[in-house]
């Protein structure tokens, strides 16, 4: 795991949390942080491998880390794991995600789980340029990787109801908000 880590520190280095100045390995060190939470809650099969795609799930996808790159550092679970998470792109948005649904399907429950908690992370705030539609699309694809994966740990689709229950509404709605209830 901790090779992961370095790796994906590199892979991701002057990438940064959108709309923030942090470092894209807070949004990588959470996902892995809510499977091992989870696992804590309830043990999940192959803990090792969820919190090593946990790491490296955005490597394909957001910084072009070849699958054989994978293979050849982590062995071919955790590189058919990440690509699984990897939306394509040559697809539309939603057969994207229905795609990569598919892929994740066939892959250990491990991997589901990082799904869970990649979106449950995700799901913590929508960017304030994002109009209401999307967030409504956004939350719609949520209730989506739930129904599919939500099976895979009872935990982790709890907490996974839960903010998508509690995402934000739409920014007009949002400023009349009280503070704290929007997290």
């Amino acid at each position: 795991m901790l090779a992961a880590w370095d790796f994906a520190a590199s892979a991701h280095l002057g990438q940064f949390v959108p709309g923030s100045e942090l470092p894209y390995l807070k949004h990588l060190g959470a996902v892995a942080m809510e499977v091992l939470a989870a696992h804590q809650v309830e043990p999940m099969p192959d803990i090792a491998l969820a919190v090593t795609c946990a790491i490296l799930h955005d490597c394909i996808e957001d910084q072009g880390v070849e699958h054989s790159t994978l293979r050849k550092r982590f062995g071919p679970a955790v590189a058919d794991g990440v690509q699984a998470l990897s939306k394509l792109e040559n697809l539309s948005k939603a057969d994207a995600m229905a795609d990569s649904l598919v892929r994740i399907e066939r892959q250990p429950q491990a991997i589901w789980c990082v799904k869970l908690a990649d979106r449950i992370c995700n799901l913590r705030g929508a960017p304030e340029h994002w109009k209401p539609v999307r967030i409504e699309r956004y939350r719609e694809e949520a209730r989506l990787i739930l129904d599919r994966l939500g099976s895979a740990h009872r935990h982790l689709a709890s907490r996974l109801s839960a903010h998508i229950n509690r995402y934000p509404e739409p920014p007009a709605e949002r400023s009349c908000a009280q503070p704290g209830n929007l997290a």
